[in-house]
């Protein structure tokens, strides 16, 4: 991973064409509806999981986009703390994708990653260009972050396993529209070649 140099405040960024968002992964799944979205919760998990692992390997920044429930003081740690308390339904996917110290986080208010955040700076600063979007939910938050990311001229990847709503039709759909709308790549994280993402993604900021 390229790194930008002579930061004055002495802090080293990482900068990549490329940038893997999740998004609402660090969730305590306590709220209405969360039983039928908790069926889809744990194959989602574990595909993310090992996407997210092979990302790193790949030197691809992770950058976790979530939302604050309402609570304007959370932060990382507190979230964390909450979703990870005995008998909180959520507990297993956090305990599978909490972040690592080298990740990125940022709150958001609303549905869209980029509404009132600071993740397009963040975006700008890591010179990404291309988002693999991840996370749930996939008709909701995961959509309106790719609208957004979409009329910001960003390129998407969406991988069909690795985002999960209540219900599957309705998440089939989401995929549908960002694949046909918004020009999104859905194919399974499977099938994704990272290194091979990053190489058309450095090709294309040239």
């Amino acid at each position: 991973m390229q790194q930008k140099a002579d930061d004055p405040n002495g802090m080293v960024p990482d900068e990549s064409p490329v940038a893997l968002l999740l998004i609402d992964v660090i969730n305590d799944l306590e709220f209405e509806g969360a039983d039928r979205l908790l069926r889809h919760v744990p194959a989602m998990a574990e595909r993310l999981s090992d996407l997210k692992r092979r990302a790193k390997r790949a030197g691809i920044p992770v950058v976790y986009v979530n939302d604050n429930y309402g609570r304007w003081q959370s932060d990382l740690n507190k979230l964390i703390e909450r979703c990870l308390r005995d008998g909180v339904r959520g507990r297993q996917l956090v305990e599978a994708l909490r972040p690592d110290e080298d990740d990125y986080f940022v709150i958001k208010p609303k549905h869209s990653g980029f509404f009132s955040t600071n993740l397009e700076v963040l975006l700008e600063h890591l010179s990404a260009r291309t988002l693999i979007l991840t996370g749930i939910a996939g008709n909701i938050c995961v959509l309106f972050t790719a609208n957004d990311a979409y009329m910001r001229d960003l390129r998407l990847l969406v991988p069909s396993d690795c985002c999960a709503s209540n219900e599957s039709e309705d998440n089939d759909y989401a995929l549908s529209l960002m694949r046909n709308i918004l020009k999104a790549d859905t194919r399974p994280s499977t099938e994704l070649d990272l290194e091979q993402i990053l190489s058309e993604a450095r090709q294309d900021t040239r």
